[in-house]
């Protein structure tokens, strides 16, 4: 792993809080000027340490009530199933995001629907019926208390 200075971690911070901030407000608050500041970005960019920019948008407004944890077991891992699997998953618009897991159940996922019969629906009519599951466990959030949350950078600090 490559080495951060205090200004690329302080631009890092800041960026996670506000990502459309611009190279000059970012030289200003990490103080800096633009251009060392800019180069720095860059690099960041460059090395792939800043993945891109996205709008966090609220689930609830879009109308995507229900927002639940999945967790999958699969019959088996040698017949193709986890391949199948993570194949049809990433088709799925309703799941943001898939986890492989250790443990009891093989995969996590992070779902989002708009009512308690989307969900039915989806678990019962999509999720099981793919070839090689085995059973379902789903968990529904009651309350986001923190999160998506930030990457924490403090151990970059020397």
């Amino acid at each position: 792993m490559r080495s951060f200075d205090e200004f690329e971690i302080k631009i890092l911070n800041i960026l996670q809080r506000d990502g459309r901030k611009s190279v000059t407000e970012l030289a200003q608050e990490v103080g800096l000027s633009a251009t060392p500041c800019a180069r720095r970005f860059d690099a960041l960019q460059d090395s792939g340490v800043i993945k891109g920019f996205s709008a966090n948008l609220s689930r609830r407004a879009l109308g995507l009530a229900v927002e639940v944890f999945v967790q999958v077991r699969l019959t088996s891992h040698s017949d193709g199933s986890p391949e199948r699997f993570i194949a049809a998953v990433r088709d799925m618009d309703e799941v943001s995001s898939c986890w492989t897991m250790t443990g009891d159940h093989d995969f996590l996922l992070h779902v989002m629907v708009a009512s308690v019969d989307d969900l039915n629906d989806f678990v019962m009519h999509r999720l099981m019926r793919l070839a090689g599951v085995r059973d379902v466990h789903t968990q529904l959030v009651l309350q986001n208390i923190k999160g998506p949350g930030h990457i924490p950078l403090q151990h970059l600090r020397s």
